[in-house]
């Protein structure tokens, strides 16, 4: 879907909305590298757990992607979409 060529305007909701889902992944992303560091600190004192902890930090930036992946298609579908006026 292409964007406009023209200028978007959003409604306050939409805005709101927006805001709302930034806040959301910022929050998950946030989330997500907090769980690789701590297993980095973990396999520092305990690495015997390197299997575990491996698969815990590689299933992160999937998620990370999927975060902003869903994100990028609700901010394309708002500027695709304005309200009518």
């Amino acid at each position: 879907m292409a964007l406009s060529s023209q200028p978007v305007t959003l409604s306050p909701e939409q805005l709101d909305d927006l805001n709302r889902k930034l806040s959301t992944m910022r929050h998950d992303i946030n989330n997500n590298l907090s769980l690789i560091l701590a297993a980095l600190e973990l396999l520092r004192a305990k690495p015997e757990m390197t299997q575990r902890m491996v698969q815990t930090m590689m299933e992160q930036p999937g998620k990370i992607l999927a975060a902003v992946n869903d994100f990028s298609a609700e901010l394309q579908h708002a500027l695709c979409n304005p309200p009518p006026p």
